[in-house]
């Protein structure tokens, strides 16, 4: 992390022992660079996809999440909507909305859409945490600033232990992707290598 944390914040909020892996927004919408949504993730898209294998060794609940609107979606997010114009892009049915073929999910592996930032409002991401008895979740994904950091804040308002990978989330500025997972470390959850990621999969 850049930049020394504040007496009394950036303590180690710790990892619990019922992980689960949720990859957020990692659609064509976020990863194409012919999309007017794009990311630069080639190197979050590498450490996904050994984060995943991990994760599927361990055999623990892996999450996937998207962004698509229907017609009918469009008043529920009108305000997203007019703030982003570009989030038309992400139109229900399209390859945009489409997981990134490179992390494609297994059969079992659920992805849910969302209309909004956070990977828990208005979907049963947080549901079916608990249905696992998870306790922890490492937040993968796009973009930093924006859906990663929601859920990582949401999934510690709802009682899970955040931890972010920094090498596994992506954002369009550089200054917004440190700026925000400096606030994250300092605030929210514990923002570790993916190789400290793996060993933590890997030892459970």
């Amino acid at each position: 992390m850049t930049g020394a944390h504040i007496e009394g914040f950036g303590a180690r909020g710790g990892s619990g022992s019922r992980p689960a892996l949720v990859v957020v927004d990692m659609t064509l919408g976020f990863t194409d660079p012919e999309s007017p949504l794009a990311c630069d993730l080639e190197g979050p898209i590498q450490n996904i996809v050994k984060l995943l294998a991990a994760a599927r060794e361990a055999e623990i609940p892996i999450v996937f999440t998207t962004v698509a609107y229907k017609e009918s979606d469009r008043l529920t997010a009108a305000a997203f909507i007019d703030k982003v114009p570009a989030l038309l892009t992400l139109e229900a049915g399209t390859r945009w909305a489409e997981i990134d073929p490179r992390i494609a999910p297994r059969v079992s592996e659920p992805v849910l859409n969302k209309l909004f930032a956070s990977g828990f409002f208005g979907t049963p991401l947080g549901a079916l945490l608990t249905a696992a008895s998870v306790d922890t979740l490492v937040v993968t994904g796009a973009s930093t600033s924006g859906c990663v950091r929601a859920t990582a804040v949401d999934a510690l308002q709802y009682g899970f232990r955040p931890v972010v990978p920094r090498e596994a989330v992506g954002d369009r500025n550089p200054d917004a992707h440190e700026a925000n997972l400096y606030d994250i470390d300092a605030k929210y959850g514990d923002v570790v290598t993916v190789e400290e990621t793996l060993e933590y999969l890997e030892t459970g």
